[in-house]
């Protein structure tokens, strides 16, 4: 993605050519947008209407679902089977808000004092989402269906460097849910900044930096609306010493590896009891080293580039000033060589100590970093040493064992013996730098609702 005067250009982080361009929304289109969203007769659908669209809205993307993916592959570099799972991810989101979304929306119901009292959910209007490129669909629908079920509206403002999803989004949405129910913009960050303090906006969600979402958080602070913030992540995954030693180290390749390592729920610090590091390391690299990188839209590829080139610029600094302080690369496959696009090798850095900056930042890309801890006060010490907390694996053959370690770390979630993932049934969100708030499941519902009160005195 780059800038170009009134729009932006989106390029194919594989080649490094141009894909397209897209003039920025015009300031009338925007009010326009914003008016639309606002008058939508939406927030006083029925629930049983609501649960067709969102039935329509899977059917839709079950038909598109090779088109969409290709696109994602375009645009941003995912591997095209990846790109397929994520259209399919969403698809299970659909299954279970069409399913769940009448017991969501039920309101609670009680005696007070012979009084009647209701709980119920009521939408709250206008949402803005500002959301990243990394999974173009899969944000959209984990932040925005639940947010749509509920009875909102949404204003979307995707990332530049996929503005194509965007528009397929927009369209999808609107053959699902009808027109005004989720309009996509393409702004720069000053408007959109300006839109969080628009009147017609109730509430703004946003995925991306810890520093940006500062600057959101604090922009719609000051206009007193609520805010959903899911952030940057440096997950920690942690091998005990009675871990099966194998499991883990598959499991750690592939969760630090997946969509070309630009996940943030992806396993950043890999925390080793001193006593298996040796056992894990050998288990380690061969499946490091036998990644297949290499151009995305092949059916075999497990790694391709970053999504953009300043990105791998980033990272590359990262694993520069790693090994400039002691680090050693310890695994590692071979990258494409090429000047265009945004390739990098992915690989495994083991590190000392806690301050690296493979430890204390987020690495957002195909790099991880090892280290090792003497027993588990020591590993759990490394694990909330970070001022990150979205999430968080603990490994262990005694479950009991893994638990207890796990009730020990600081993350939105822990998960024994298996990798961190989002799913549909489960809120996902994280405290400290990683933000508030939660998406998914009917948590994800009732965040971006009013949970009204209602009191209804006795004759």
């Amino acid at each position: 993605m780059t800038g170009r005067d009134g729009g932006i250009v989106v390029v194919n982080p594989t080649t490094g050519y141009e894909l397209g361009f897209y003039p920025y929304t015009t300031p009338e289109a925007v009010d326009r947008v914003l008016d639309d969203a606002a008058a939508s007769q939406w927030p006083r659908s029925r629930v049983e209407d609501r649960v067709a669209a969102i039935g329509r809205l899977g059917d839709v993307l079950v038909e598109r679902r090779e088109p969409l993916a290709a696109l994602i592959t375009l645009e941003m570099g995912k591997p095209i089977r990846q790109a397929r799972a994520e259209i399919d991810k969403c698809l299970t989101a659909c299954r279970y808000y069409a399913e769940e979304l009448p017991r969501i929306l039920w309101p609670d119901t009680f005696d007070i004092d012979g009084d009647t009292a209701m709980v119920r959910v009521v939408p709250i209007g206008v949402v803005f989402a500002i959301l990243p490129w990394n999974y173009p669909w899969w944000q959209v629908i984990r932040a925005m269906l639940p947010a749509i079920a509920a009875g909102n509206t949404v204003v979307l403002k995707h990332a530049e460097s996929v503005t194509g999803s965007a528009m397929a989004v927009e369209d999808v949405f609107q053959e699902a849910f009808g027109a005004g129910v989720l309009q996509a913009i393409v702004v720069d960050g000053p408007t959109a900044s300006g839109i969080i303090e628009d009147s017609r906006v109730a509430a703004v969600t946003f995925t991306g930096s810890d520093r940006v979402g500062a600057l959101v958080a604090a922009r719609a602070g000051a206009a007193l609306k609520k805010c959903v913030l899911e952030l940057g992540g440096s997950d920690p995954f942690v091998v005990l010493a009675d871990a099966d030693v194998p499991a883990a180290a598959a499991a750690a390749v592939k969760s630090r590896f997946l969509n070309n390592g630009q996940s943030c729920i992806a396993a950043k610090r890999i925390l080793v009891h001193r006593d298996v590091h040796d056992a894990f390391v050998h288990e380690l690299v061969p499946h490091v080293s036998e990644l297949r990188v290499g151009d995305p839209a092949e059916e075999t590829t497990e790694v391709g580039p970053l999504a953009r080139r300043d990105l791998r610029d980033s990272l590359s600094e990262q694993r520069a000033r790693a090994l400039a302080a002691g680090g050693r690369v310890i695994a590692q496959a071979d990258a494409p060589e090429s000047a265009q696009g945004a390739w990098f090798s992915p690989s495994i850095v083991e590190v000392d100590g806690n301050d690296s900056v493979l430890l204390t930042d987020e690495t957002f890309g195909p790099l991880g970093a090892l280290t090792t801890g003497a027993d588990d006060e020591e590993l759990i010490a490394l694990a909330n040493s970070s001022r990150y907390g979205l999430s968080s694996s603990v490994w262990s053959a005694d479950r009991g064992h893994a638990s207890s370690v796990g009730d020990r770390v600081h993350a939105g979630a822990v998960f024994i013996n298996t990798i961190s993932a989002t799913d549909p049934r489960l809120p996902t969100g994280g405290i400290k730098a990683s933000g508030y708030g939660r998406e998914l499941g009917k948590w994800g519902v009732h965040e971006l609702a009013n949970i009204q009160a209602l009191r209804i005195r006795k004759t």
